[in-house]
């Protein structure tokens, strides 16, 4: 299987999250790329959640290794949805996150198959991760005894050259202000909702800082940090709010606790202010020494023709939903840039380097595990 076809061929389905008509042609390509071969699995749907392309080359619940990713894409120009290659880098939506490593993805299952390797081997595509994957979510609710020792993460940035050893936890908070509406001219007869959320947000503001790009650039970037990501309150200019809320992204270490974060919204809540929490996780926290993960990292190594290097990043992964289950998560990507930009791009000698590097693991996890 030549990855980078592949990873074209990908391409060129407009899978934005939520296209229904492109996904289950693209699902289906994919799919399609084992007729003939002894693949178990196929596209399972849900009522609540967009599908997911499960393939594998036996039928369990405790596989040896799967390879986690997602097909869908952020929104993009047309001319995005046609990949090229120029100067050695694959251009394209979805070239860097994250079709070149599903098409890596999808040859490792093809190589297990045809060489019959002696792994319990799966591959897990999703089509909706970058609004929430609620469809991996569906998946492993509908397979709840579902296991693997090892998950392979392609999805986590964009430098070859580190292994990601820990991922924060997202934690999503709506804050909610309830005030008293009066016109804006005599606003003594009112009670400003907007003001009660900045009071709000300035208390927690005093807990978990702002830092930007030309502000405050903490040196130790392994912190709680939170960004306010949607703001609104008000429904016309001459009367005081009524309502305001706010939707907050907390981005926790593993020295951290959701209690604890409670704790501290608790102490920032002015009168008329609430909160919920609307989503958690868990980090995502591997050690380093693992044996698995530095035979992997032997054989990048190998590949690369230079050490690497590991490295904590604030995004959140899917294979949370793994790692909550006893699996060793290996956390490696190919370089490139723009992702969820104009320009995305990925090197194509990096996604080359990856399906090498896994294919070699997987060869050598066969033996070990004979």
């Amino acid at each position: 299987m030549n990855v980078i076809d592949i990873a074209q061929n990908l391409m060129r389905f407009r899978t934005e999250t939520g296209n229904t008509t492109e996904i289950e042609k693209c699902l289906n390509y994919a799919k399609s790329l084992f007729d003939g071969l002894d693949v178990k699995g196929g596209i399972y749907h849900f009522d609540n959640a967009s599908p997911v392309l499960f393939l594998s080359n036996v039928e369990t619940d405790n596989y040896d290794v799967v390879c986690l990713g997602h097909l869908d894409v952020v929104p993009a120009t047309d001319d995005m949805f046609s990949p090229y290659i120029k100067d050695g880098k694959l251009y394209g939506r979805g070239s860097l996150d994250m079709k070149s490593f599903a098409a890596v993805a999808l040859n490792s299952l093809e190589h297990v198959l045809k060489n019959k390797l002696p792994l319990k081997f799966a591959v897990i595509l999703s089509t909706d991760e970058e609004k929430g994957s609620k469809s991996t979510h569906a998946f492993m609710d509908a397979h709840p005894n579902l296991r693997a020792k090892i998950v392979l993460d392609n999805d986590v940035g964009g430098d070859i050259n580190k292994i990601v050893s820990k991922c924060k936890n997202p934690v999503f908070v709506k804050i909610m202000a309830e005030g008293l509406a009066a016109h804006g001219s005599t606003p003594w007869d009112g009670i400003d909702a907007n003001e009660i959320l900045m009071q709000t947000l300035y208390n927690i503001r005093q807990i978990y800082p702002y830092y930007s790009k030309g502000g405050v650039d903490p040196q130790d970037k392994w912190i709680d940090t939170v960004h306010v990501a949607i703001m609104n309150g008000g429904e016309v200019s001459n009367v005081i709010a009524r309502h305001a809320e706010a939707v907050l992204d907390f981005r926790l270490t593993e020295n951290s606790t959701v209690e604890n974060l409670k704790r501290n919204l608790d102490k920032c809540m002015v009168q008329g202010a609430t909160y919920k929490i609307s989503s958690e996780s868990t980090p995502v926290v591997m050690d380093e020494n693992n044996p698995f993960i530095l035979d992997y990292k032997h054989f990048a190594e190998q590949a690369l023709g230079h050490s690497l290097e590991f490295e904590h990043i604030g995004g959140a992964t899917d294979s949370r939903a793994f790692a909550v289950r006893g699996s060793i998560v290996i956390m490696h990507s190919g370089t490139g840039e723009g992702m969820h930009a104009e320009g995305e791009y990925v090197e194509v000698d990096s996604v080359e380097k990856i399906a090498d590097t896994q294919i070699k693991f997987l060869d050598k996890l066969a033996q070990d595990l004979k």
